[in-house]
């Protein structure tokens, strides 16, 4: 299929034939028919993606104080290698579509194959021939209603979301500031619910067509304060939407001038947001911000998992929003057909975007098509180049998180004994660039399409955590030798089908490893040779100062990422086996009492007993300061203590003498682990860790957040 994307770094912008994505479940995959160009949105996202490096820095402030934070951490090196892996990341536009459906995910009720639908939302509705996309995110098409109409969805919801936040009633008298796409469709929709409307911009022409779109008043910008006064007979506009696109602050200035005392102010463009104080005050105006779609934009749970809000509580979400749109225009009270100005096929997309930032000529709705061949899946394969198999090592990527991007890939490119032959991601875009940018084969977006690769001996698993599991099983099944990152998996079953499985193929010869990489830092090794005389247990102590991340952060989902404990802190429970020797056997776990997060597992003391007798306990905190290192471990026997700071220095004490050992920056060991699990292929050795060490510690941290709930000690 072909998509547009942008690369970050150079703002360059191409049509590229890309695998189709898989339909996951909760979404639909959809054909797109049209997509429809977001002028204003997507123009300032090509010219950012085009400034220089400084010019996206002042842009993104976040941005930039987070690129300092990882100086500070990683050092200036290793971010900058980073920042610009993240730049050559593409991007894809669009984000308002429609189309047919090619197939339905699991959990999308009210949905079937061959349905006409229109889908919205950045990252889904892309501009590409096939989508997949939560179903919360699409609705069906009212008969009557074409493909290019229903395109408008998403920025038909946002201005009806503006709309409903003005809270207008029969008869109001109402502005509207900007008179682009969501302005003049925001001027339809005050007129079908009875109000009279004052329209302004600084285009004479569009105020041209706001009148013919039944504006009842217009005026250029600098007259609108006068044309408020005539239109209200002086009293001030009952609520102003404030449409435009624009860094200065003159919207919202003379929306306060214009309002009427305890008047309403909607924010549903990107302006300058610096408030006059004294209209705002002394008028006590109402200031709105208006969320995009609706009730549900930006909440992974109504987005993402489909958990819909109560009809009778939210009456109006986003994907409500939309049907009201599209319903509209139905019955004909929405024109949407007269905003298109221009139509592209997608092969052409690049000279719609062209034509826009160069801003040759006006336009408004610009609209893509796509080809009838666009609805049928086919094989999710692109060949990327073609090259004869050197009989080294083959490696397939399924998936390529930012972990295996900045730690493992860099480490891999240095193997001599590997190639990487295929690349496969969720999306095509990522998997594409990356295809090109490891030397692979060919990319997908489809991990079956890998495992009955048979030129392919083993697999690299850096997908999200819920999918660790099976693609592991599936990949034992297809006799492909596995480094799988942390988790292992995330449920008790699916630990006992992959043991049952492996042991079963680990006759046949096939590996199986996860990405514990600490046991082999230099840090680990010198501490396994300090402690290798002992003839006691250890006592061990792992403080992780983890750093906080949001509830809504895709790790803190148990269904997703299993949450902290499953998903890190599997790493220093491995460590801990690693420098007694001996498995855990038991765990016992506490965390706080009540967090205003509404989340506690990651701020909790896991108690482990091992097989040699040895004690140790995980303090994983992410309440802390990030001033303070991530990582230090102490251990005590035998009359010798251990300190390890952050895998930067380790202090060895014994016999009333210190030795120290340190490293330029931290070894957490990831060169070492994948050296030595490529050698353990290539030579045909004993696998790099046990099975049941990595059984012991996968099945410790589940436990440990069953014993976080249930208060309860528990046997491994």
């Amino acid at each position: 299929m072909k998509q547009v994307i942008q690369q970050l770094r150079s703002g360059t912008l191409s049509v590229e034939e890309l695998p189709p994505p898989t339909v996951r479940p909760g979404e639909l995959l959809v054909a797109n028919r049209c997509s429809l160009i977001s002028a204003g949105t997507e123009k300032s996202t090509v010219r950012i993606a085009q400034k220089s490096l400084i010019g996206k820095a002042m842009d993104r402030p976040e941005m930039t104080r987070k690129v300092i934070d990882s100086i500070r951490k990683n050092g200036l090196t290793e971010t900058l290698r980073m920042v610009l892996d993240r730049l050559d990341s593409p991007s894809a536009l669009g984000y308002s579509c429609a189309g047919t459906v090619l197939a339905v995910g699991d959990r999308t009720e009210g949905f079937s194959v061959g349905d006409r639908v229109a889908c919205a939302g950045q990252n889904y509705a892309s501009h590409a021939g096939i989508v997949s996309v939560p179903k919360n995110l699409c609705v069906a098409i009212p008969p009557g209603v074409d493909a290019e109409e229903a395109a408008f969805v998403a920025l038909g919801a946002i201005a009806l979301q503006g709309v409903r936040q003005a809270e207008p009633h029969l008869g109001d008298r109402i502005a509207v500031i900007g008179l682009g796409l969501l302005g003049l469709l925001t001027i339809q929709l005050l007129k079908a619910s009875g109000c009279l409307v004052l329209a302004s911009d600084v285009d004479s022409a569009k105020l041209e067509l706001a009148k013919s779109f039944g504006a009842d008043l217009v005026a250029p910008s600098e007259q609108l304060q006068d044309a408020s006064m005539s239109f209200t007979r002086r009293h001030g506009i009952d609520a102003v939407l404030i449409t435009a696109s624009t860094k200065e602050n003159g919207p919202v200035e003379i929306a306060g001038e214009i309002a009427r005392r305890k008047g309403h102010v909607v924010v549903v463009g990107a302006v300058g947001m610096a408030l006059p104080r004294e209209p705002y005050y002394k008028k006590e105006l109402d200031l709105r911000f208006s969320t995009s779609y609706g009730p549900g934009r930006y909440d992974g749970q109504y987005e993402e998992k489909g958990q819909d809000y109560p009809y009778g509580y939210v009456r109006w979400t986003e994907q409500r929003n939309m049907d009201a749109f599209l319903t509209l225009v139905q019955l004909g009270k929405v024109n949407v057909k007269r905003l298109i100005t221009h139509r592209y096929a997608v092969d052409r997309a690049g000279e719609a975007y062209e034509m826009m930032t160069a801003e040759r000529e006006s336009y408004l709705g610009i609209m893509i098509s796509y080809p009838e061949e666009a609805e049928s899946v086919g094989r999710r394969v692109i060949t990327v180049r073609s090259r004869p198999s050197s009989g080294d090592l083959n490696l397939a990527l399924i998936g390529a998180g930012n972990h295996v991007k900045d730690r493992l890939l860099p480490v891999l490119s240095k193997i001599k004994a590997i190639r990487i032959q295929a690349v496969c991601t969720g999306r095509g875009p990522q998997a594409k660039i990356l295809a090109e940018k490891t030397g692979a084969a060919y990319c997908t977006t489809d991990y079956h399409e890998v495992l009955g690769d048979d030129s392919i001996n083993a697999v690299l698993i850096g997908t999200r955590h819920e999918l660790h599991g099976p693609i592991v099983l599936a990949a034992l099944e297809a006799g492909k030798h596995i480094f799988v990152e942390k988790p292992l998996c995330l449920t008790g079953e699916e630990l006992k089908q992959i043991s049952e499985r492996f042991a079963v193929k680990a006759q046949e010869g096939l590996h199986l490893m996860v990405g514990f990489n600490r046991r082999f830092s230099s840090h680990a090794e010198h501490a396994k040779a300090f402690l290798q005389d002992r003839r006691n247990p250890l006592v061990m102590t792992y403080r992780v100062n983890a750093g906080a991340l949001p509830p809504e952060h895709w790790t803190q989902d148990p269904d997703v990422g299993g949450g902290r404990i499953v998903g890190e802190a599997c790493h220093f429970v491995d460590y801990l086996q690693y420098l007694c020797g001996a498995p855990p056997v038991s765990v016992h776990a506490r965390r706080i009492g009540l967090h205003e997060s509404g989340v506690m597992d990651d701020q909790s003391l896991l108690s482990f007993s091992f097989g040699d007798g040895s004690i140790g306990t995980v303090v994983y905190a992410s309440g802390g300061e990030g001033g303070v290192a991530k990582e230090r471990l102490e251990v005590f026997g035998d009359g010798k203590a251990l300190i390890m700071d952050d895998f930067v220095r380790s202090e060895f004490y014994a016999g009333g003498r210190k030795r120290a050992f340190t490293t330029r920056g931290r070894d957490k060991g990831f060169q070492a682990e994948m050296d030595q699990f490529i050698r353990a292929l290539a030579e045909g050795r004993e696998p790099v860790i046990p099975f049941n060490e990595i059984y012991a510690v996968t099945r410790a941290c589940q436990l440990a957040v069953m014993s976080l709930r249930a208060g309860q000690c528990y046997a491994i």
